[in-house]
């Protein structure tokens, strides 16, 4: 992808850059400040920090201040990165870009390297069955809900009795609320008895979807759902959740099922919701109100509210939810200007998606996917366990990477290719020898796709650059720049014992023990591996990791998947911060990086890929955030 020309204009207080040329579409990104950070560094003072931004211009200078007094100015080749060797624990410190502005609040030193924001957590509940649960803060996003150019954090509350698709039982109502990064509580979403509680069910979108500035939240809502003013969407008594008398279905797949003397395998009901209105609703961000409400599209049962089970296996491959139920979300320029909502339903079998966009105080849906519709057979059972949003054909607009498939701006189907459902997938220019970007997935049906495990792809196409053979599943896979010998990202995944360059040579020295997620943190060029509460280094001199943080007193998220609530370039320059849960669940910690750099680089939340990545970031099984361009070479020329 070419890099963007950065002309900015101001259109409703929202800054517009043109996509990838000035005859391209222009697009919307934030407003954001300068996001000034001093961490304590490891060697001694304090590591401040602050955003360079894509409107910027490139001989910008700035004037750094400590206590009220300049500390130094850093001239247009500087890095937003200064170590005060001489700072201590009580400084306070202020940025000015000069002739962009006047000077920033001062802000104080992280005294314990994390910025901790306390969480309100809900109390216990109750199931119809008498079964007690409680919370544990989950995924989180970030968005600037009252346009004063910080971020909030949104943040899921999961029950503790939260449930796969695959399984059945009651699994509590998911909670969404929104704090400020002083730890104010703004709001809290109740979604309801009517939304299950799982890691496929709901995923929500943080983006000022209309330009004014400010970023609304939109997801999946049902009968019962409560907003953030305490208003009800839909019917307040209404109950959808299958009980005991509900019985069992037969089912297509074995996975929670049991075995009758007939020979049947049937999956129980229990707590399943597979009946009802469904919605998608617009929240506003400052509040929580709810803003629009519409029937939810892609729906379970275009024919009725009460589908049978035999419908809903007819239609998505089997009758208890597993297939109809899994949900993926994200945002797309799809006009090449403003944002719109992307909701996918289904992708083992039938792959749906629908586009929405929220104009002027209308929601309205733009255009809707089918992989069951007349010419879309090639399209069926490619979908992953979450999507990815790229501009892959170079036009301006973007296009929806739905695993082994791709959607074009205009809702049809660009290419497919073949190779199946997926746990994991990385879009970004992994190959700076390719033209555009790739994308590199892994692939869990492989008796199907001629026993491929791993395959790297050219994104506008879909066509098949290099493959790695697997005997089964292949369940995680990670494309990430470790190692600076080779150009563009390294690969691996769980089929192989070897890290790969970008054509697939095996790299002497083995690989990494996680495959994971990956974060840009210690000021170098390369990236590093997060897996769970920790940052390390891939030495590929020794072929070992190196631990540069270790998140004590924290926790990850979602399991074995040990996310982490968000990884993403929310303040400070281009590196990522790391934002975790405590082990109680009572305050979310923000890592920043105690590392100065040399580099310099506009934040990557004003890169198109980068920002949409960290919008669909909470999405079923999460996957970390890519830019549009090879980082490495974009820093070091090379």
């Amino acid at each position: 992808m070419r890099s963007p020309t950065f002309t900015a204009m101001i259109l409703a207080g929202t800054m517009m850059i043109p996509a990838v040329s000035p005859a391209a579409p222009v697009r919307q990104i934030e407003r954001l400040d300068r996001g000034l950070v001093a961490v304590p560094a490891d060697d001694g003072g304090n590591h401040v920090q602050w955003r360079l931004l894509a409107t910027d211009p490139a001989a910008t200078r700035f004037h750094l201040y400590r206590d009220g007094r300049r500390l130094t100015t850093v001239d247009r080749s500087g890095a937003t990165s200064v170590h005060d060797k001489t700072g201590t624990a009580t400084s306070r410190y202020a940025i000015e870009a000069i002739g962009r502005g006047g000077r920033s609040a001062a802000v104080a030193v992280w005294g314990a390297g994390y910025l901790p924001i306390p969480l309100d957590v809900p109390a216990e509940r109750t199931t119809p069955t008498g079964e007690r649960y409680g919370y544990t803060a989950n995924d989180a996003s970030v968005g600037d809900l009252d346009g004063d150019g910080r971020y909030e954090i949104v943040v899921k509350w999961y029950p503790t009795i939260a449930k796969d698709n695959a399984f059945p039982g009651y699994t509590g109502e998911t909670l969404i609320d929104a704090y400020t990064l002083d730890g104010k509580r703004l709001w809290r979403i109740d979604l309801g008895r009517n939304i299950r509680s799982g890691a496929h069910y709901t995923q929500f979108l943080v983006y000022d979807f209309d330009g004014d500035g400010r970023a609304e939240v939109m997801m999946k809502t049902a009968d019962g759902t409560v907003d953030g003013a305490g208003r009800v969407v839909g019917d307040a008594a209404a109950d959808w959740r299958s009980t005991p008398a509900d019985g069992e279905v037969d089912q297509r797949d074995r996975t929670g099922a049991k075995t009758l003397p007939d020979g049947r395998r049937v999956a129980p009901l229990v707590g399943r919701i597979l009946k009802g209105p469904e919605f998608v609703t617009v929240f506003d961000g400052r509040t929580g109100a709810a803003l629009a409400t519409a029937p939810y599209a892609p729906p379970r049962d275009a024919a009725s509210l009460t589908p049978t089970t035999a419908a809903l296996a007819e239609t998505w491959g089997d009758g208890y939810g597993n297939r109809s139920d899994r949900y993926l979300a994200g945002v797309a320029y799809l006009d090449g200007s403003r944002p719109s909502a992307v909701f996918g339903r289904g992708y083992y079998a039938r792959s749906t998606v629908a586009a929405w966009d929220w104009r002027g105080g209308k929601l309205v849906q733009r255009w809707m996917f089918d992989s069951a519709a007349p010419g879309n057979a090639a399209y069926a059972s490619q979908g992953n366990h979450q999507l990815s949003v790229a501009d892959v054909d170079d036009d301006g607009r973007d296009e929806v990477i739905y695993g082994s498939m791709a959607i074009d701006d205009n809702g049809r189907g660009l290419w497919s290719s073949g190779l199946g459902h997926g746990d994991a997938m990385h879009v970004s220019d992994l190959d700076p020898a390719n033209p555009g970007l790739e994308k590199f997935g892994v692939h869990e049906n492989v008796r199907g796709n001629g026993g491929i495990g791993a395959a790297m792809l050219d994104a506008r196409t879909g066509r098949v650059l290099w493959t790695k053979p697997a005997d089964t599943d292949t369940g995680r896979g990670l494309a990430a720049d470790i190692d600076p010998r080779h150009p563009g990202a390294e690969t691996w995944a769980s089929n192989a014992p070897d890290l790969f360059d970008v054509h697939g040579q095996p790299i002497p020295g083995g690989r990494p023990r996680a495959a994971n997620f990956a974060i840009w943190w210690d000021g170098d060029a390369q990236r590093e591996l997060l897996d769970g509460n920790r940052i390390d280094k891939w030495d590929w001199q020794t072929g070992r990791e190196r631990p540069l943080l270790i998140a004590d007193g924290t926790e990850s998220n979602n399991g074995t998947k040990k996310n982490p609530a968000l990884s993403a370039d929310i303040l400070g320059d281009w590196r990522e911060e790391l934002l975790v849960r405590s082990a109680d669940s009572r305050e979310l910690r923000i890592y920043a990086t105690p590392f100065p750099t040399t580099y310099r680089l506009a934040t990557l939340m004003h890169d198109p890929v980068y920002r949409l990545g960290v919008a669909w970031q909470n999405t079923a099984y999460n996957q970390p955030p890519h830019t549009s361009f090879d980082l490495a070479r974009r820093l070091t020329g090379k």
